[in-house]
């Protein structure tokens, strides 16, 4: 018989090993108040939630990190193919720079051209949870990312493409992997494979996992295990703790998402019956295309970009980074021109929280759309448009004053393959006038409700993942 996946292996006799039989006892206890427990404690065992920025500023001190922009003719390893004009690697693994033609049913861009990242292959966010004094307690990572306008930034345990762990680089080990992959070390709390920012990736997914184990887990000296309401308080730091840190944390079951069905606008079932007819109603079509003839973008010795400078850059850099598996490489990045805007309005409806969510759709989601924030967008790009066109709520939420908001921070975005692309999140308290019958496209869920669906795959896209994972880690205040 196949043992189940959530379980270490038996020892010989009839009961389970010791290990496992403790975290079947703690899973007995509910998982989501476990999680709520976790969220409730604002220190942990070590160290103090205002010693951690002070432990990242030290491991970027102790090792040597530089991110340099380069021209194209200096990558290694990299290469713009004769014909297509596609940038990829010289092994055919890791990502490709290719291009798109999208032609949607709506909108004020009906039909464009762009490149976008092309990376098939599937990576492990992975963060690893022990208990600790009674508390849950996670094994975060300083991770360097070229990308990130600060480069060190807080990350999953095990973030890894499959390239890096099967070491295509030739490059060291991938730490604490042998509790994602193989034989099960612990129990499973959370496993769903997710997408990745639409607009610039092409289906590309990642499996998000939370394993706890009940082994002792020395931490390496770029590793801390934190409480859920450490990273909660970490969360309002602008630029800290990073996007696959975030997209992990957004699949926990919370209490909420267990008692979502309470005095919920709308049933589960209605809310899937929604999702499913969006996803029905728009037409969508993407057209791989080579990058060289993509249209309105050139190519220049040091990027790829549009004429008119507007939406983001293709760029190669550099890279130093003395606490990676390799520790010098180069690479193409996608370069944004503008800071983006991302926010969920919220209201109660019968004293109940609800998000505002927009059935959004994006030209690399493999299911035509995704539940997103409310806004989402680079408002810069829409500067020339009529108000019209302009995306909704986006004027409420620039506007909405401090005494609106109930959450505000910087983050980045995946610095891997991304550089110095940022978004000011927000969650921002609708105004009087904000409607109960919202416009065609957008709806009012619970957190419950969205946190249930970000336990399934291709629900919920990464930037209101972003989100999600504040309001579970308690960041977000009076929800």
């Amino acid at each position: 018989m196949t043992r189940p996946p959530d379980t270490v292996t038996r020892a010989a006799g009839p009961g389970p090993a010791p290990a496992t039989a403790v975290l079947r006892r703690r899973a007995e206890t509910g998982l989501a108040l476990r999680l709520a427990r976790s969220a409730a404690a604002p220190e942990g065992a070590r160290p103090r939630t205002e010693e951690v920025t002070g432990w990242l500023a030290e491991r970027l001190r102790a090792h040597r990190f530089r991110v340099d922009r380069i021209p194209f003719a200096d990558l290694e390893d990299w290469a713009f193919a004769p014909e297509s004009g596609n940038l990829g690697h010289r092994s055919g693994r890791f990502f490709s720079v290719e291009g798109v033609g999208v032609t949607v049913d709506r909108g004020p861009f009906p039909h464009w051209q762009q490149p976008i990242i092309h990376q098939p292959e599937v990576g492990i966010l992975g963060i690893l949870a022990k208990e600790i004094d009674g508390v849950l307690h996670f094994l975060m990572q300083a991770k360097m990312e070229p990308g990130n306008r600060n480069l060190l930034q807080l990350s999953p345990t095990v973030q890894a493409t499959r390239s890096n762990y099967t070491k295509v680089h030739r490059g060291a080990d991938v730490r604490y992997l042998e509790y994602f992959l193989g034989p099960r070390r612990g129990r499973v709390l959370a496993d769903v494979l997710q997408s990745e920012h639409g607009s610039w990736f092409l289906r590309k997914a990642n499996r998000n996992v939370l394993v706890e184990t009940d082994e002792d887990v020395a931490p390496h000296e770029d590793f801390r295990w934190l409480t859920l309401g450490q990273i909660g308080r970490l969360l309002r730091l602008d630029n800290l703790v990073n996007m696959d840190s975030r997209t992990v944390l957004a699949g926990l079951p919370t209490a909420s998402t267990e008692d979502r069905h309470a005095r919920a606008l709308h049933t589960d079932r209605e809310l899937l019956s929604w999702i499913t007819t969006q996803r029905a109603r728009h037409e969508v079509r993407v057209e791989r295309l080579p990058l060289a003839g993509v249209r309105d973008w050139h190519r220049t010795p040091t990027a790829v970009e549009r004429a008119d400078g507007r939406y983001f850059r293709v760029v190669a850099v550099a890279v130093e980074a003395g606490s990676r598996e390799t520790a010098d490489w180069t690479q193409p990045l996608i370069e944004p021109t503008g800071r983006g805007v991302t926010a969920f309005l919220i209201r109660r409806i019968d004293g109940v929280p609800h998000l505002l969510v927009h059935a959004r759709v994006e030209a690399g989601l493999l299911d035509v759309l995704e539940l997103a924030p409310t806004v989402q967008c680079a408002p810069e790009n829409y500067a020339r448009l009529d108000p019209a066109d302009r995306p909704p709520f986006l004027d409420e939420v620039l506007t909405a004053g401090p005494e609106r908001i109930r959450y505000e921070a910087v983050h980045s975005e995946e610095g891997g393959r991304f550089l110095n692309a940022e978004s000011r999140y927000l969650v921002v308290e609708a105004g009087p006038g904000a409607p109960q019958e919202p416009p065609e496209g957008y709806l009012w869920v619970t957190p419950g409700q969205l946190g249930a669906l970000a336990q399934h795959a291709r629900y919920v896209n990464v930037q209101a993942r972003t989100l999600l994972a504040c309001i579970n880690a308690g960041a977000v205040d009076s929800l």
